[in-house]
């Protein structure tokens, strides 16, 4: 979820998080390592290339 900044964030805790960004992306799935801020922890890893350069494709010998 984009945000414009200056955003003030509160945590359950009552701890107070800021950002003075102009737009500031904000963690909904809470798998972010900087929580409250969206770091695309959501996406996962990217899936395997496939191209040889680690053996798991077609060998071009």
């Amino acid at each position: 979820m984009l945000v414009e900044g200056p955003v003030e964030v509160v945590g359950d805790d009552g701890t107070l998080t800021r950002s003075d960004r102009p737009v500031v992306a904000l963690c909904t799935c809470r798998l972010s390592r900087i929580f409250p801020w969206c770091d695309t922890s959501h996406r996962g890893p990217p899936p395997p290339r496939g191209d040889g350069e680690f053996g798991d494709g077609p060998s071009s010998a």
